[in-house]
């Protein structure tokens, strides 16, 4: 009898398990995840994702400092509340349409700007930044395909894999980005500080 109670136990646990075996794993979804991150939180995306004080940062290899520096740009510059420079001292100012030729000469891209205050992720870890992307209200509205073609198409976000001369571009290439999105997406989108389900059980 305990053999048949076994067995029927058995069998009604098999098809779960064969579900969870087949569907994409939390491993594979925190790898494309970490491709993910080492772009947002390179200096060349990070550094114009700043909070409520609207002050672009320089951190990174690029101005000489270690992982972990950073301080204000260095022309004690600010965004404004509208983000896109002071009204007598916009950011178009010296960020033209293209880069300077001159070894850190003044960066350029369509339309230079701090993100939106709402998509501050400077200084905020892995499973933050990761929490954050998911959310409509912090990512600019985007479902996570529009983030990934957001990625692709944006002319200031292409311009941090070609930034000018003498500045580190971010890793990889917009495309492997926006690919690692939908593959991060695919898999169910986990982030660092997600709980597994044997341990949202306990």
């Amino acid at each position: 009898m305990k053999r048949l109670i076994a067995l029927a136990l058995f069998l009604l646990v098999s098809p779960a398990i064969a579900q969870e075996e087949a569907s994409p794993s939390r491993e594979a979804g925190l790898a494309e995840w970490n491709k993910v991150y080492e772009v947002l939180s390179h200096p060349r995306c990070a550094n114009c994702h700043v909070g409520a004080d609207n002050r672009p940062r320089w951190s990174g290899p690029s101005y000489g400092l270690a992982p972990g520096e950073w301080q204000y740009h260095g022309m004690n510059i600010t965004g404004g509340d509208d983000r896109i420079g002071l009204m007598t001292l916009p950011c178009m100012t010296c960020h033209q349409t293209e880069n300077s030729d001159l070894p850190h000469g003044p960066p350029g891209a369509h339309v230079w700007a701090l993100a939106p205050v709402e998509m501050e992720w400077f200084g905020k870890d892995s499973a933050a930044i990761c929490e954050q992307i998911k959310d409509p209200d912090r990512n600019g509205g985007r479902t996570l395909a529009e983030v990934a073609d957001h990625i692709s198409h944006d002319e200031l976000v292409l311009w941090g894999w070609a930034p000018g001369p003498g500045r580190e571009p971010a890793p990889g290439s917009a495309d492997l980005t926006a690919a690692a999105v939908l593959a991060w997406e695919e898999t169910g989108a986990p982030c660092p500080g997600d709980m597994t389900p044997a341990e949202e059980g306990e």
